[in-house]
């Protein structure tokens, strides 16, 4: 292992102390863990964010979804606009 300096603002600091104390880990152990997952292209919410969707993947089929014609899109965006004026 190498050692790096880095530097850090207070509230960065402060969050890597929080997050270290609810692991149980270092605060060099949690930066250690921040940049493994970074390199690697982990990122554990994507990941089963994508898994949720393929699993959800023809859940609907029995669905019956309503007709659209010409222009419905239209009609439909603009009343959920006016809805939240």
């Amino acid at each position: 292992m190498r050692r790096t300096n880095i530097y850090l603002d207070e509230e960065q600091t402060a969050s890597l102390d929080l997050l270290a104390k609810q692991e149980g880990v270092s605060r060099a152990e949690l930066i250690r863990r921040f940049v493994d997952r970074a390199l690697a292209g982990a990122n554990p919410t994507v990941n089963a964010d994508v898994s949720a969707i393929e699993q959800s993947f023809g859940i609907l089929v029995d669905l019956e979804a309503p007709e659209r014609g010409p222009g419905e899109r239209q009609r439909h965006l603009t009343r959920i606009w006016d809805r939240q004026r």
